[in-house]
Parts: C-alpha cells; structure tokens; sequence
C-alpha cells in the first residue's frame, strides 16, 4: 500500500522503516501535521498514518475520501481524535495499536510521583548550581499510601503491580473490574469514595464523552487536601482551569502531566525559542510542584519498535485479509 505517515519525527522513520522490511508498502514521510491544509500532500494514497495531534474531523474524513483514501491506520491506542462516524460514513476503515507497551507508560507515571514526592527535578538544579540544601526538599514514604487508580485496563494493571512492589494500599474504579488488578491489591470502591481516600490519584482511561474532565472543580472538591494527581493519558480528562484552583488553593499538593488538553501546538515540537503563547499552560509552569514531560510516557524503545510493526501489521491486514486487523469500530464509542 502507499501510506502517507504525518507528524514525522526522525525516530518514526527509523522504527517505520526497520518494521516495513517485512511487510514491504509504499512509505512517504511528511514532518506536517494532518490538517485541512495539508490535505494535498495526500493524492495517491491508500492510507494515511497519523499521530494523536492529527486533525481527523469530519471535513477532513470526508476530503481524505475523496483522495482515495480507504485505511487510517493510526499510531497510537487512542483514537479521540478521529470522528469515526465520519469514517464509517465515508467508508474508511481505522486502526489502531491497542498495546505497545503497557510498561511504558505505567512506569512513567511512576516516575512522575517518585520525582514529584522527593523533588528530584528541583534538587537536580539546586546541585547543579551547588546548592546542597535540603530545605523544601522533604518528601514522605510511598509504602503505606493509599494511591487512586481510575482505570485498570492494560496500562492500568500494570501500575497497579508496580504500586504493590511499594507496599501502597491501591484503590481502583473501573466499569469493568480486572481481576488481574485485583489479584495485585487493587481494591475496587466507586469513584467518590476513591477521590475521598485516596492521597496519589492517577488516570488510566481513555478519553471519551463521559470521561471529558472528569476531574473538574466537583471531583476536586472531593478530594484530600494536598492529594498528589498524576495524568499520563489524555489531556481533556482533566479541567486545567480548574486544576489550577486546586493548586492556588491547596487541595493539590502536587501535580504530574504527560498531557496536556491542548498539548497539539506545544508537544513534540522544539518551541525553546519562541513565546509561548498559551497562558493557562505557562501558568501551569510556574507552580514549583508541577511536573511536566512532553507526552513521552510512550517513548521507549520497545513501545516504538511495537508502535511501528503493529501500524504496518494492520496495513498489510487490510491490504490482504490475513492476521490480525485491529479495527476501531463506531459501537467503541457509543454507549
């Protein structure tokens, strides 16, 4: 097939690349983002492979269409971005890579509170600039803590078993409960009573219409003063605004994002000399116990390597009906 991959960095190239020699399509590489004005890059293409910062509305299904694009094979487990209605409409199908590496972002969220609770980031520029005071450096023992996971799909279960070799006690709330989760420690309550007792919070979920901030100003307000919450899924779960609130007030002791809700202008791009121009995010940076990564929770070498063959897997799936196709479907959506 001849794809057109988006949102290009060089170690998609080379994870793509290596991953195609097995399955030999047709790969044209573009460092744009999927738009409404990119769209003519698209003429003569059998599918396109976007990232999870492509426009993937409606106009542009329906222009992708037009083009003769028939596959959206997607790099990426989420799929918010795409107006599958418009897909199904336009008869294009879409797919995505369910799990390259649940590891992956489980142990960045981890990492996340580790450097948050013992302020890893702010002693590494104290030393650095010879400053060995511990003054405002004080930490507390994890082991003992009781941590909220909302969530515990594959990501989620695995953060489960990394907060069970802490010794954490691990609240979960999920619509469906896992008993391999369970089988870690996690003990499953309803969302109130998880924001109640919970002193870490961390988000495992997908973003959808019910999910779009569910940590609003209400959630907060249930929450324990100083609670440390942690986000390494999509930025629209939480209502930033509102978080900010909860750190001026207090309620948030500390807070650690690998998203950001409007993260699209920001993330995977080098802005190091240029203004930023989203003045809720850079309030968000000038809190001291807010620690913020660039949507890398997936960046390893093994979750890209993973990324890259199951991308190109569903392509060739498509292109000759065997193996495994990993289809989104409408009905992934609708309640």
């Amino acid at each position: 097939m001849r794809i057109a991959v988006f949102s290009t960095k060089p170690y998609d190239q080379s994870a793509l690349d290596r991953a195609n020699e097995a399955h030999g399509h047709d790969l044209t590489y573009f460092e744009h983002r999927l738009s409404p004005s990119s769209i003519p890059l698209v003429e003569d293409f059998d599918a396109v492979c976007p990232f999870v910062n492509d426009e993937l509305s409606d106009g542009v299904i329906e222009r992708l269409s037009d083009a003769g694009v028939r596959l959206l094979t997607l790099r990426s487990a989420g799929f918010n971005h795409v107006d599958l209605r418009a897909a199904e409409r336009h008869g294009i199908a879409v797919a995505r890579v369910p799990a390259y590496s649940p590891h992956a972002v489980a142990e960045h969220a981890m990492a996340l509170i580790l450097t948050l609770n013992r302020k890893l980031h702010r002693a590494y520029a104290r030393v650095r600039e010879g400053n060995f005071s511990l003054d405002g450096l004080l930490g507390f023992d994890l082991h003992g803590k009781t941590v909220g996971v909302i969530g515990t799909g594959k990501i989620g279960t695995v953060f489960c078993k990394i907060l069970a070799g802490f010794g954490c006690r691990i609240l979960a709330t999920d619509p469906v409960p896992n008993e391999e989760a369970r089988r870690a420690g996690a003990e499953y309550v309803d969302l109130d009573a998880l924001l109640a007792s919970s002193d870490i919070i961390a988000l495992h979920l997908p973003l959808t219409p019910e999910t779009y901030h569910l940590i609003d100003a209400e959630a907060l307000a249930r929450m324990s003063d100083g609670v440390m919450l942690i986000n390494t899924s999509r930025g629209a779960l939480v209502d930033t605004p509102a978080v900010i609130a909860g750190l001026k007030s207090g309620r948030i002791g500390a807070l650690g994002l690998d998203v950001y809700e409007e993260e699209a202008d920001l993330f995977f791009e080098d802005l190091s000399n240029s203004v930023i121009q989203d003045d809720i995010f850079a309030r968000l940076l000038t809190f001291p116990n807010v620690l913020i990564t660039g949507h890398q929770g997936f960046f390893t070498r093994e979750a890209v390597a993973n990324i890259a063959e199951t991308t190109l897997a569903n392509a060739t799936a498509f292109e000759t009906g065997e193996g495994p196709f990993h289809r989104v479907a409408l009905e992934d959506v609708t309640p």
